[in-house]
């Protein structure tokens, strides 16, 4: 047999995979698995009905262009389109500075390759999305972790770890930031904090790259353009570039987002999407554009509003009936996810196997942390699951949970020198 570790790359051989990815292989190993892993959009939402009238129309053949390979930066009336979208979010954006990508977890590779060196520091906000982990990782990027407060990312802490990385002699990239709603916690970054962020970038000299995919997907208890106001949107030296996509508003089936950054950035990004992909799929550009166009996606956004609000709802719910003050969390005010914290001598990597024997499954907050810590934190998504399934998948996580607790109640009492320590906050 060939050993094939001789043959990678030494970046082939340091590449991670999703632990989100690694979650979503258990639904056909387990019966009548309750999935609160992806954060997946309710399929019940896609407008199927819609979806077949711009298909049908799309491929009547009169025009052949459609199923041919396109432009790498985008589809033109798309692109344009974006830029009215942007425009809407208080960003103002050329064409020339718009590429779309196959998916924002493209435009997270490919600012990865464009930005990243084999040990530049990125930095992350702790926790981080997980897909910004595997990118960065996979480039051989350093990540290494900034503090976050109740309103988003502790700016002291931000200023800190940057300068103690250059007194070190390390390049920084970027700081990768998620303000809206972030996956995992659910956080909304206060307006104050994005624009005292943007002086500090500017001071220090910093690029942000700003992960926006679920900022259109707000509660009541925000006010959107304010609340959900992009980084970009004040940014007036060129210093962020603004990824979002329509994975969540229309479907992520699609495969249709997009970055938004100053020309000579798209530039070269688009360059390096040529070696990727050459093009992000045509069909589905015109299918995206189409339901835009024909305002199918304006009109169903407070449907979908609603609908995750009171998904959200039956989560915390379920989560305050079942657990009562053995779990807390920050109220999410948008988006699909979660932030559960349980006692701390709870370790949710060692819960994962107690909730699987009750065919329940989540994320373990050690998943989103780039510290190496394990915690007392899941990520729990509320979004794809039915209101019935929420509360069944809750009332199995809480039994996991007290099982767990007695155990670790029991070991204490059975062996009081024991050593060992909560898991992290």
């Amino acid at each position: 047999m060939i050993d094939y570790d001789g043959c990678f790359s030494s970046a082939a051989r340091t590449m991670q995979a999703s632990a989100i990815r690694k979650m979503g292989g258990l639904g056909g190993r387990v019966p009548d698995l309750i999935s609160f892993a992806p954060g997946f959009p309710a399929p019940e939402l896609f407008a199927w009905e819609e979806f077949r009238d711009v298909a049908q129309s799309v491929l009547s053949g009169s025009d052949p262009s459609v199923l041919q390979y396109g432009s790498t930066r985008g589809y033109r009336p798309l692109v344009e389109a974006l830029a009215q979208i942007l425009s809407e979010r208080g960003i103002a954006a050329t064409p020339e500075e718009i590429l779309v990508t196959t998916g924002s977890q493209q435009a997270l590779d490919l600012t990865a390759r464009v930005f990243i060196d084999p040990g530049s520091v990125v930095l992350v906000e702790l926790p981080t999305y997980t897909g910004g982990i595997t990118a960065f990782n996979n480039a051989q990027a350093t990540l290494v972790g900034v503090g976050q407060d109740s309103d988003g990312i502790d700016l002291e802490d931000l200023d800190r770890v940057t300068a103690r990385e250059r007194a070190a002699g390390r390049r920084i990239a970027f700081l990768y930031v998620v303000p809206n709603f972030q996956n995992p916690t659910g956080v909304l970054v206060s307006l104050e904090k994005r624009q005292r962020l943007l002086e500090w970038a500017a001071r220090r000299n910093v690029l942000i790259i700003e992960d926006d995919p679920y900022g259109a997907l707000y509660f009541d208890d925000v006010a959107a353009a304010a609340d959900t106001r992009p980084i970009k949107a004040d940014d007036r030296d060129g210093r962020v570039v603004y990824l979002s996509s329509f994975s969540k508003t229309v479907a992520p089936g699609f495969r249709v987002a997009w970055v938004a950054a100053p020309a000579a950035i798209t530039a070269k990004l688009e360059v390096a999407k040529q070696s990727a992909d050459l093009c992000t799929g045509g069909l589905d550009q015109r299918i995206v554009y189409e339901v835009w166009k024909r305002g199918v996606l304006t009109a169903r956004l407070p449907k979908l509003r609603s609908h995750y609000q009171e998904q959200r709802t039956v989560m915390t719910r379920a989560l305050r009936r079942e657990l009562g003050n053995l779990v807390s969390w920050p109220e999410p005010k948008g988006g699909f996810f979660l932030w559960a914290a349980f006692p701390e001598r709870v370790n949710t990597d060692a819960l994962l196997t107690r909730a699987l024997a009750r065919a329940v499954v989540y994320v373990a907050g050690s998943a989103f942390y780039v510290d190496g810590r394990s915690s007392n934190l899941a990520r729990l998504a509320f979004s794809a699951p039915s209101a019935a399934r929420i509360e069944e998948g809750v009332r199995r996580l809480a039994g996991a949970v007290r099982e767990e607790l007695d155990v670790s109640t029991s070991s204490v009492f059975a062996a009081p020198g024991a050593p060992g320590r909560p898991a992290s906050p």
